[in-house]
Parts: structure tokens; C-alpha cells; sequence
């Protein structure tokens, strides 16, 4: 058992389950390598215990999540406008586990090369395999990692998609283990759609993705978009699954990065700024 030690990844609010699938009673959960309870009364009332606490731990229930933390976040849990449109779908894609470090699934969800090679057909197709030229940056103001002017060729960019297309990305990092993405909407020329990734650290090596999408589409069922979120991610585990090392390489020359990876170079150099140990190589050091 490997609890979280660095303030960095206490103090953050994480997702621990989507509130309409939390049972009345009381269930197991899971974060930071420590055991909570969750209760929850027939009036709707919810209670985290964390195993060797007295206290209650604090949570928020936003964007149809509970949320929680171990440690004393500074604010409140970040803005998402989107999600309060009102002639946006909301689809929350379930949750999904993975053997891997939470980091790891972030920094996937940020690569855009491995579209034509893991996603193939859908979400890119060989000979398009070429990632242009993108800028990123750590904004300061907000404490968050942007990555702008992305493209990729698409054969299926939406499953409302008819033929493909060249898809504009806009990706955004809130804290360490949340991100999401604004897509080129197949059915709106001037608008987004939202494609959001919380991440609950389990332990190091594992955890569970809550993935949930604000879109413009009063075309398809809500199963099927959830059937073609789920067929994306499931794709993106088999390939973190069989990562190695299976934390987070946080040393120079670690790794080779590329011209494409520099989200990925931006989003390591932010961890590190920030003190972030759990789920990367760092806890070995330590």
C-alpha cells in the first residue's frame, strides 16, 4: 500500500464515482492509496470517511461527480462553462479501470500521434499520421496547461460524423489528474464540443477514468455515444496497460520526446513545478 505523501497531489479535488450510480448504503471506495467508505442515506445526504480519519472529508458534487480530497485544496473545483449550456447532451461514459499510473492516462489523452496507430480508421488513418505544428503554454493566470491550434485528420471525428475531416483540437489540463478537450463539432461551425477526463488515482499503478462529454448532437441515442466514447478508451487501455515503466518517467532524457510531444514536455515540466510525486518515478527516489 503507497499513500500519497506530496501536498502537490493532496490537495486536489478528484472524482470518486458519477452521484446517480452511488448506491444508498454505505460502498468501498478508493484514493490516493487510502481506503474511504461512502455513504450514502435515502434522502440523498453523502458521507467520506477516509480509513484512519475521525473526520468527514470534504466534498462538492459538480458536473453529475462526487468529489473529495484528502488534503486542503485552495479553491474550489475548476469552471467547465460548457457544462451549463443548456442545449448541450450531457453523457457521462461510466468509469472505466486501468492498471496504470493516473499521469500516465492524462498524458495519453494528450497525444495525438497515436490517433492512426491505436484509434485506427476513427480517430486517424495511415498515411495521415503527421502532427503539425501546435503551441502550447502553461498559463499562470490560471494555473493550467493549454495546447492550441492542434489539427489532426480524422476518418470519424464524432460518431454523428459522416465523412472525415481535418478536427481542430483545443486541449486544456485544470489540476494534475483532469483534462478535457474542445473538438471541431460536426453539427456547429462556431462551437466546441466538450469532451472532459477525471481521473481517480487508485494507487500508483492504478486507477479509474470518468470520462464525460457535452455535446451538440440531437442526432444520436445516448447509448450509442457512449458505446463509441467507451470503444475509444478501451482502445487507449490496452496500450496504457502495457506502458513501461508503468510510472511516470519524470527524469531528463528519460524518454525521447519528439516535436509532437510537446504537451506531454509541457505537462511533465508543470508536475514537476508543482511537486508531483504520486504515480511517477519520483517515488522511487524518494
Amino acid at each position: 500500500m503507497t499513500i500519497a505523501t506530496d501536498k502537490a497531489s493532496l490537495d486536489q479535488w478528484y472524482v470518486i464515482e458519477t452521484e446517480a450510480a452511488l448506491p444508498v448504503g454505505t460502498s468501498p471506495n478508493r484514493l490516493l492509496g487510502v481506503d474511504l467508505a461512502v455513504t450514502r442515506t435515502e434522502d440523498g445526504d453523502i458521507t467520506v470517511m477516509a480509513e484512519g480519519r475521525a473526520e468527514p472529508l470534504p466534498i462538492r458534487k459538480r458536473f453529475g461527480f462526487v468529489w473529495t480530497s484528502l488534503g486542503e485544496p485552495a479553491g474550489e473545483i475548476f469552471p467547465v462553462p460548457e457544462a451549463d449550456e443548456p442545449d448541450r447532451r450531457y453523457v457521462p461514459c461510466g468509469a472505466v479501470a486501468v492498471k496504470a499510473s493516473g499521469l500516465r492516462i492524462i498524458e495519453n489523452f494528450l497525444d495525438m500521434a497515436h490517433f492512426p496507430f491505436v484509434h485506427t480508421d476513427i480517430l486517424g488513418s495511415e498515411p495521415h499520421t503527421e502532427v503539425e505544428h501546435y503551441n502550447v503554454e502553461i498559463r499562470r493566470d490560471v494555473d493550467e496547461v493549454w495546447a492550441t491550434n492542434c489539427q489532426f485528420f480524422q476518418p470519424q471525428a464524432a460518431l454523428s460524423a459522416t465523412d472525415g475531416l481535418m478536427t481542430q483540437y483545443i486541449y486544456r489540463v485544470m489540476t494534475p489528474f483532469t483534462t478535457l478537450l474542445y473538438k471541431t463539432c460536426p453539427n456547429s461551425a462556431n462551437r466546441w464540443d466538450v469532451i472532459c477526463l477525471f481521473v481517480q488515482p487508485l494507487d500508483p499503478d492504478r486507477c479509474r477514468a470518468h470520462p464525460v462529454m457535452y455535446l451538440i448532437d440531437d442526432v444520436s441515442t445516448t447509448p450509442a455515444l457512449i458505446q463509441f466514447q467507451q470503444l475509444i478508451f478501451l482502445q487507449d487501455r490496452i496500450i496504457l496497460e502495457n506502458q513501461r515503466p508503468v510510472l511516470l518517467p519524470m527524469e531528463p532524457r528519460s524518454e525521447i520526446p519528439t516535436r509532437a510531444d510537446a504537451s506531454s514536455i509541457a505537462y511533465r515540466r508543470w508536475l514537476k513545478e508543482k511537486g508531483v510525486t504520486y504515480g511517477t518515478s519520483l517515488m522511487n527516489a524518494a
